[in-house]
């Protein structure tokens, strides 16, 4: 009796045994996939591009602070072909590496967030007593936007 009145009450589109999704399924959801990816993508990668130029921004700070630290300790900025490294690694003037306390930076000098390293000079600009910078998305001076020099930037 069961059985009986089970049959008579499926419809002819229900009772239909499907094993997989047809081609012209697929293709549909892959346009809507298409779609949702020309939508969303340039926004996230303008996100990255951001992300870059804050952790930029944060690292020059960074740096910048242990270069006042090891003034304060030496008494004077490294000189440019002492570069950044003399932040991590000991100071080779004799007179000076008694007052040298560092490591100043717990690590090597990063790179900056496009992978080049981060540019060091004396004097700096407008009165600053150094010049730190990166030379941006592009890798070389000037530019806007993305590609714009970040930091103490000489004339």
């Amino acid at each position: 009796m069961e059985k009986i009145w089970m049959n008579r009450c499926n419809f002819s589109g229900l009772t239909r045994n499907n094993k997989g999704f047809t081609l012209v399924e697929m293709l549909v959801v892959m346009v809507i996939i298409g779609l949702l990816a020309s939508l969303i993508g340039p926004r996230l990668f303008t996100r990255v591009d951001d992300a870059k130029v804050r952790t930029a921004q944060v690292q020059i700070k960074m740096i910048k602070g242990a270069l006042e630290t090891m003034r304060m300790d030496i008494g004077r900025f490294p000189t440019t072909e002492e570069g950044l490294a003399i932040l991590y690694n000991t100071i080779e003037d004799e007179r000076l590496r008694p007052l040298w306390r560092g490591p100043y930076l717990d690590e090597a000098v990063p790179m900056d967030a496009w992978g080049s390293p981060y540019q060091y000079s004396l004097p700096g600009p407008d009165r600053q007593p150094f010049a730190l910078y990166s030379l941006g998305a592009d890798g070389s001076p000037g530019g806007e936007g993305i590609n714009a020099d970040l930091g103490y930037v000489p004339d």
